[in-house]
């Protein structure tokens, strides 16, 4: 089992509830739309923010951070914050960072897609264990 594979199952094992939540704030979100998609990435990201905070769910994001890491028997530096550079709300979902000893470790929980031609932003995936992802690159 690679070491990525370890972190996400490690993860979906205990966080499956923080990731349900943030599954329903994306379901939230798409749901003020006009149809099944916007073309305005502020319709998106901003709301998405918002929504996370009132859910009780952004400030909980760092934990599943921290978890990562120590899967992986290392620590962080300091404790992380729900903001850069550890936190991210992007356009297609929060994304969480860490610098270890020779890789970067990133968690990304994919709830949103984007479409090309047109640019449109559609809700991704409905479970935890498809919108987990998680990626170690080399520094």
């Amino acid at each position: 089992m690679t070491r990525e594979r370890a972190i996400r199952e490690y993860v979906l094992d205990t966080h499956e509830e923080l990731l349900e939540r943030t599954l329903a704030c994306a379901d939230c979100v798409a749901e003020s739309w006009d149809g099944d998609a916007t073309t305005d990435r502020q319709h998106v990201v901003e709301p998405f923010e918002r929504t996370l905070q009132r859910g009780d769910v952004i400030d909980r994001l760092p934990t599943v951070l921290v978890d990562a890491v120590a899967a992986l028997g290392e620590g962080l530096p300091a404790e992380p914050v729900a903001a850069p550079p550890y936190l991210v709300v992007t356009s297609v979902g929060p994304v969480l960072r860490a610098t270890l000893s020779g890789a970067r470790l990133v968690v990304t929980i994919q709830v949103f897609a984007i479409e090309h031609d047109p640019v449109r932003y559609v809700r991704g995936p409905a479970t935890p264990a498809d919108a987990l992802s998680v990626a170690l690159k080399n520094c």
